[in-house]
């Protein structure tokens, strides 16, 4: 018991201290274009009651966090569309700070999902991007009538039926991936583009879905 004992105050200790470990989450809201800050309205609050939130009207923003809650924080500016992320302490480097931008689209632009990536040639979406996905459901729930629209792409190369039919397989995976975190069907329209509407001579940039706010 003698030996007991003491392990066990120790493992309590350092429990209790990760829980009191100060978190800085700090960022900058940006024009996605042109890199400049844009003033917005900023709201932070801790997944997922709630409980501890608060609000900024900057272009920048900081505030702590303590134990390992996940934050979501919620950016809107006039003339652009809103945005949501979400913010894990586990992601904190050395210095105990977390920094996470969030860049904003001007409204009747698309925005790209830049991290959605599928296994090659497939409609299988690669684990990685799942936390980009939860942000657009999210960012739904933060407002709730929010119509999207989501369109997918392939490059030129191969057959233009198998792009096309790819391009459809895999905006109908997100939508159905979006609406399982609660979100309605009648909220997530798709449409395929396959390889007809490339952004660049590189292949790999003309992989990509994006997303359009209808409404």
């Amino acid at each position: 018991m003698r030996l007991i004992y003491p392990l066990f105050l120790t493992a309590w200790a350092l429990a209790a201290q990760a829980q009191t470990v100060e978190t800085i989450v700090r960022g900058k809201v940006t024009n996605v274009v042109s890199g400049k800050g844009v003033k917005a309205i900023v709201i932070y609050k801790s997944m997922p009651t709630g409980g501890i939130s608060d609000r900024f009207n900057d272009s920048v923003f900081s505030f702590s966090v303590f134990g390992t809650a996940k934050y979501q924080i919620t950016a809107e500016a006039k003339g652009f569309i809103p945005r949501t992320v979400i913010v894990d302490p586990k992601d904190i480097d050395a210095t105990h700070v977390l920094v996470r931008d969030i860049p904003l689209t001007a409204e009747g632009q698309t925005i790209r999902l830049s991290t959605l990536n599928f296994e090659q040639g497939k409609s299988v979406i690669n684990k990685k991007s799942f936390p980009e996905l939860d942000e657009v459901a999210a960012m739904m729930k933060e407002n709730p009538k929010m119509i999207i629209q989501l369109e997918g792409h392939t490059d030129s190369s191969g057959d233009a039926k198998i792009n096309m039919a790819l391009s459809e397989d895999r905006v109908e995976v997100v939508k159905k991936y979006i609406v399982s975190k609660g979100i309605a069907k009648d909220r997530v329209k798709t449409k395929a583009f396959g390889g007809t509407k490339p952004i660049s001579k590189d292949s790999q940039q003309n992989r990509r879905v994006e997303m359009r706010v209808l409404n």
